[in-house]
């Protein structure tokens, strides 16, 4: 691929990175070489397999890589390379914890979001206090609210004359996922038993003459509420692109002015998810001619509190399948918190944790369950038996069809044999995990991990969102994943 002489300009590499746009990771990967033309070939070029040494040594990856291909009905180990190499798993661990969350919660399971009242109701107002209390979906979003608002009205509510409150608690209150990660990365929110649009809310701006527009939403297909518990101002400055505080209960942003170009959007966390979700649902209320207090967070639920609406989430096996083919970090916290009950994201891990050794006698070591975290490390080997345990259960089915891949990463349409598989990305960490199914052969299980934890541990916190290097390593290790699938595919299916 050739690259232009042309260096991109500061604005230009700081508009790319307050855009939060993402570049595609395929490259260019034969999994077979070509053999020189014989007579009788009619001028056809041969080709034959290459090695899995041959493969990796072609990479030119650098720090750790290990995988296993087993029978996925046996667990027979068939191929493996540095099977017992402890390494992050990235979003890998996601395949984890949805095969614990439908062990401990089964498939059929739903998250309830209520609305409560705190007193009589007379001629439609509560005579107390309202609440909207969380039962910890993880992929309410703000048309589920407004439909939850909308039923609020069909019962004939009308106003409350107490406080409007808001309740979170049942799950463990994260500030974020992850405190290693960027502040302003949309994939790294806080968690809480409430939670709205993953816990993310919509940052615009377009330029207006000398000056910039900048607009905050909760935006999903059918409402688009205006946000006040999150705003943001221009600083004049090159970097940093962002900085946050946290203002009684609300989240403060201020963004790099020569970062913002003529205009754009991108997706920033919310440190309050509860108070986000209580603002938003007050401007959906209001729109039914339901007039609430300014929303307050509250620690317990009032008692003798009564239902008076409530939304429930799709099931858990549904919810499951969008986690593994979006690789959404806080459906995958609240699932695994939710399973294990545990009273915070580090003991919920470590019950994880220990779930998989009791299980699927896995030696892993876990800090949270989305795989977010750098800390976590898991084998090839155990990953590639908890893939053989589950394969008659649920989990193959909601994982991502992958797909057999060309030469230049991209899905084979009608290719007779099926991939499905976790992706896992963090800086110069790339994994890969699923199963390998062709045409009337032997279903595979496979894990494929890579990580240059040195060349990671290196990276100071500003270069942590796009560090140079990294997508080069991510290009090398997507196209050695992709032909070690192809080489798998024709020996051992």
């Amino acid at each position: 691929m050739s690259r232009s002489p042309i260096l991109p300009t500061r604005r230009f590499v700081l508009g790319g990175l307050l855009a939060g746009a993402a570049t595609p990771l395929w490259a260019e990967a034969p999994a077979t070489s070509p053999l020189p033309r014989r007579r009788g070939d009619g001028g056809a070029v041969r080709t034959e397999l290459q090695s899995a040494d041959q493969l990796i040594e072609a990479a030119k990856l650098g720090g750790a890589f290990g995988f296993v291909v087993a029978d996925a009905e046996t667990g027979a180990v068939i191929e493996a390379r540095d099977a017992d190499l402890s390494v992050p798993p990235a979003s890998v661990l996601k395949s984890v914890t949805a095969a614990y969350a439908l062990d401990r919660l089964g498939p059929a399971h739903r998250f309830q979001t209520r609305v409560l009242r705190a007193g009589p109701i007379v001629q439609g107002v509560v005579q107390g206090d309202l609440i909207l209390a969380g039962g910890g979906d993880p992929v309410l979003d703000t048309d589920m609210l407004g439909d939850l608002a909308a039923k609020l009205a069909a019962a004939g509510i009308k106003g409350a004359t107490g406080r409007f409150l808001v309740w979170g608690g049942a799950l463990p209150r994260l500030a974020r996922i992850d405190s290693e990660q960027p502040e302003f990365v949309g994939y790294n929110p806080a968690v809480a038993g409430l939670n709205l649009n993953f816990n993310r809310v919509h940052f615009e701006w377009r330029r207006a003459g000398a000056d910039w527009r900048l607009s905050m939403d909760a935006r999903a297909e059918r409402f688009v509420p205006e946000v006040h518990m999150a705003s943001v101002r221009i600083a004049k400055r090159a970097r940093p692109l962002f900085t946050y505080e946290s203002e009684a209960g609300t989240d403060r942003w201020t963004v790099a002015s020569e970062a913002l170009g003529k205009g754009g959007a991108r997706w920033l966390p919310v440190r309050h998810p509860a108070l986000y979700a209580g603002d938003v649902f007050r401007t959906l209320v209001a729109a039914q001619g339901i007039g609430l207090a300014a929303p307050e967070v509250v620690d317990a639920l009032p008692e003798a509190a009564e239902l008076v609406a409530r939304h429930d989430s799709p099931a858990l096996d549904g919810i499951l399948k969008g986690m593994l083919e979006h690789s959404t970090n806080l459906t995958a916290e609240v699932s695994g918190m939710a399973a294990s009950q545990a009273a915070s994201l580090r003991a919920s891990a470590v019950a994880m944790q220990e779930w998989a050794r009791l299980r699927h006698g896995m030696s892993a070591h876990f800090v949270d369950h989305s795989g977010l975290g750098g800390q976590n490390r898991i084998t090839a080997a155990d990953m590639a038996r908890m893939l053989a345990d589950v394969q008659a259960g649920a989990l193959p089915g909601l994982m991502k069809n992958y797909g057999m891949r060309d030469d230049r990463g991209k899905v084979i349409k009608g290719h007779p044999v099926q991939v499905r598989a976790k992706t896992g990305t963090l800086n110069f960490v790339s994994s890969l995990a699923g199963y390998i199914s062709p045409p009337g052969g032997r279903r595979l299980a496979f894990a494929i991990f890579a990580a240059d934890t040195a060349r990671r541990d290196a990276l100071p916190p500003e270069a942590r969102e796009q560090p140079a290097g990294g997508l080069d390593y991510q290009k090398r290790a997507r196209r050695l994943q992709s032909a070690l699938i192809a080489r798998w595919a024709v020996l051992h299916g």
